[in-house]
């Protein structure tokens, strides 16, 4: 399989360290996307519908809102890294997390179209990581504000991951 080096510590802009220090730092990057997936799939997959939909606070997301997000996230970390791997050099925009939670309806869908969604979204962006040299990964360009890497963005799609990942287990399920 692959092997994927993390960012050198000197390419990780301050807003990103906290998700890039989740990366394992074995190289196994396609590996370790798949695995998290699995063990997200088992753990929601394992929880009673009301707890699906527990909000831990006053305007806090339900656990559902959260694997919808990680669709969502996943597409756009993926889009930024395509456009930079490709040489793109036009400034990318962010985007409000909580507006498209707001819209997204993702307490009235099942768990398992839920995570059918990331599956998808989350084998898409393996089949682009694998078409990837270093010289690609390499590529910087800016998002949101950050002048940042491909390598970076495609670390940060599993740091993400494991951030909310924790979240989960720690505010949700405890």
């Amino acid at each position: 399989m692959k092997k994927i080096a993390k960012p050198a510590p000197a390419d990780v802009p301050s807003f990103y360290k906290s998700y890039i220090d989740c990366v394992p730092g074995d190289e196994n990057l396609i590996k370790n996307l798949v695995d998290i997936l699995i063990e997200t799939e088992q753990l929601i997959l394992s929880l009673p519908e009301e707890k699906l939909l527990h909000r831990y606070g006053a305007g806090k997301w339900s656990i559902k809102d959260i694997i919808n997000h990680l669709s969502d996230c996943e597409r756009i970390i993926t889009y930024r890294a395509l456009r930079i791997a490709r040489a793109d050099e036009t400034n990318l925009p962010g985007f409000d997390e909580d507006h498209f939670a707001k819209h997204t309806n993702a307490d009235k869908r099942t768990a398992r179209d839920l995570l059918y969604e990331l599956r998808a979204c989350r084998m898409s962006s393996i089949a682009l990581i694998e078409t990837m040299d270093n010289e690609s990964l390499n590529r910087k360009g800016s998002a949101n504000g950050y002048f940042i890497s491909a390598r970076l963005l495609i670390n940060h799609l599993y740091g993400h991951h494991r951030h909310h990942l924790n979240i989960l287990k720690e505010r949700y399920l405890k």
